[in-house]
């Protein structure tokens, strides 16, 4: 069993949670963060179907977040 955890993503929902929040959610992590972009849809699914494909892939998490692990809290 795997286990993708992601971290922010940027989906049609977004805008639902965060409101006039969300460019400045946007900005920050597009500064922050080591890939210098927010996380998408399509980066969860490429990775999902990566795991799927690869059954040498077994019982781990893989961090969906780009990056923002490695910066300090």
């Amino acid at each position: 069993m795997n286990l993708i955890a992601a971290g922010f993503v940027d989906t049609p929902l977004s805008p639902a949670l965060l409101g006039d929040q969300l460019e400045a959610r946007r900005e920050e992590l597009r500064a922050a963060l080591p890939i210098r972009r927010v996380v998408g849809p399509s980066d969860v699914a490429a990775l999902a179907v990566r795991l799927m494909c690869n059954d040498a892939l077994t019982v781990g998490t893989y961090d969906i977040d780009g990056g923002q692990q490695l910066l300090p809290h």
